[in-house]
């Protein structure tokens, strides 16, 4: 978006200044890159443009997240070693408050294979969710705080 705004303002001085060479065209060139940089919240995107820039990274994460998992699934039924997993059921930290964000999050840790979403503490600060093959606990509560649950509260803002 900003680099489509360089492009309208640089090509807008040089049709201005009726000069068409090359010290002109840079000169309208970082008079635009100062001119966005300067008045970036002017052209910053409306919450819907921002909500809808957040629903599709968060798309992008999931699809990402279903890949791999169904791969790692995938691996796991083709080398069946049961002596090997370590299911668990893991108590996530919520941040994320409302009901609407609880349910995405949950659906997403649902949805995406491996990982399942039993419960929601009665205080709303937990979510249960089933892990098939545990390793870290720390490091499935970071993947899950930092990749679906901080974009889902992007999404909230």
């Amino acid at each position: 978006m900003t680099l489509v705004l360089i492009v309208i303002l640089t090509l807008a001085w040089v049709a201005i200044t009726g000069s068409v060479t090359i010290a002109n065209l840079l000169l309208g060139l970082v008079i635009s890159i100062l001119a966005t940089g300067l008045l970036r919240r002017v052209f910053a995107l409306p919450p819907l443009g921002r909500r809808l820039w957040a629903i599709v990274v968060l798309t992008i994460l999931f699809l990402r997240e279903l890949i791999v998992s169904a791969v790692r699934v995938s691996l796991v039924v083709l080398r069946p070693n049961l002596n090997s997993l370590r299911p668990a059921i893991i108590a996530f930290p919520l941040s994320v408050t409302s009901d609407a964000e609880i349910t995405l999050l949950a659906s997403l840790i649902t949805l995406t294979p491996g990982t399942l979403s039993v419960d929601v503490s009665d205080d709303r600060s937990m979510l249960y969710v089933h892990v098939l093959d545990l390793k870290d606990r720390a490091s499935v509560v970071a993947d899950i705080a930092n990749g679906f649950e901080a974009k889902v509260r992007n999404i909230f803002l």
